[in-house]
């Protein structure tokens, strides 16, 4: 078997352009760059439904740090070949001789074009039938104020979906109709592909465009879903966002994205969280930053203060002499700590007001202060 290189072999999709950044951007640069333009393309609120997309797919490769260096690697080929067991174009190599130190071709190993076609093709091959095509994932993004990331929120999301088609509860088949074998696939799920002509062929397995994986087809189709075994349909979830979230973090829920063909398993959601910015706190981590401005005579002379807290107010005691730019710690009245038991701490700065205007009798009283004082 041989393989056509041409220079449309060498095309692959630049997941670092879609996103905007370097190749050594960070994962906090990775997750910024998403959500801006995630939010800037979303179709809900006026973007373009396939620049979204390409976004997504982006984001799914270069968030997961083994997707990355895969991709890093050998370019969006490495997708392509977990998913259909074999190859579709040899995306992102540069030259062939990268390409077969990729697949081990030429080092120690029996040569020829067989050796690598054996190790893309032959997996895919042994692909059993009769599970379908899994349904797509879905990304949602949720907002919540800083209060509800500290007490929890139930968040209502609205879908627009594939869901289960109600008629024939996902096989496809109409009732009282038998299942039988696919005879485009003979009942294996898969079919191959070739491509190219002459002595520059190729070939792929991929999955089975009549019966979707399965292997069986009804006799009779389903006349809601045309033997898709789903139907598009409004599905309403109630989501419990847990305290203590952070702003960027996601929530994954198995089995509640796009439901799969023919009755194969459902993709999954991910709730991405924004937490809006608080006018009164500031947030890192699970502790919280407070400003507390106090008059020149409560800094002399401590008091005691009125001050907020997520958990409602309470009552501050400020030493005597405090300065400005001090840092009072309240133990325990920061945010839920997430991952574990207990809270974070409040740290509380205080800012002394130096008065601008003073009357006649004030300066007086200043100027005795002054010296007794001194």
């Amino acid at each position: 078997m041989f393989l056509k290189l041409t220079s449309e072999c060498f095309m692959s999709k630049d997941y670092y352009k879609t996103l905007g950044i370097s190749k050594n951007a960070s994962p906090d640069e990775i997750k910024r760059a998403y959500r801006r333009l995630a939010q800037e393309h979303h179709p809900d609120k006026g973007g373009d439904q396939e620049k979204f997309k390409e976004i997504n797919e982006a984001y799914q490769v270069l968030s997961d740090s083994q997707k990355k260096g895969q991709y890093d690697q050998f370019g969006t080929t490495f997708e392509q070949a977990q998913a259909r067991g074999g190859a579709h174009g040899f995306e992102g190599f540069r030259d062939f001789s990268s390409f077969a130190e990729a697949f081990n071709f030429g080092q120690g190993k029996s040569g020829g074009f067989e050796d690598i076609f054996e190790g893309l093709f032959g997996s895919g091959r042994q692909r059993s039938a009769g599970r379908g095509q899994r349904g797509g994932n879905i990304q949602v993004d949720v907002e919540i104020s800083l209060d509800e990331a500290y007490q929890g929120k139930e968040k209502e999301i609205s879908l627009f979906k594939h869901v289960v088609c109600s008629e024939c509860q996902g096989s496809g088949a109409a009732s009282g109709s038998k299942l039988k074998e696919c005879k485009t696939c003979q009942g294996q799920g898969q079919v191959e592909q070739r491509s190219g002509g002459g002595f520059f062929t190729f070939s792929q397995v991929v999955i089975c465009p009549e019966c979707q994986g399965v292997g069986k087809r009804p006799e009779k189709l389903c006349s809601k879903c045309g033997g898709q075994g789903r139907q598009k349909a409004n599905k309403i979830l109630r989501v419990k966002i847990p305290a203590g979230i952070q702003d960027g973090q996601t929530i994954s829920l198995s089995g509640q994205g796009e439901a799969g063909l023919a009755g194969a398993r459902a993709g999954d959601l991910y709730l991405n969280v924004h937490v809006r910015p608080d006018p009164r706190f500031e947030r890192e981590g699970d502790d919280l930053f407070y400003d507390l401005s106090i008059s020149f005579s409560q800094a002399a002379l401590g008091g005691r203060v009125e001050v907020p807290t997520l958990s409602g107010w309470i009552t501050l005691k400020v030493p005597e002499g405090v300065e400005s730019g001090a840092v009072i710690r309240l133990e325990n009245k920061g945010m839920p700590c997430l991952q574990r038991r207990g809270f974070g701490d409040m740290m509380v700065k205080v800012r002394v007001k130096t008065p601008k205007r003073l009357s006649r009798k004030a300066k007086e009283l200043l100027e005795e202060l002054k010296k007794e004082l001194e």
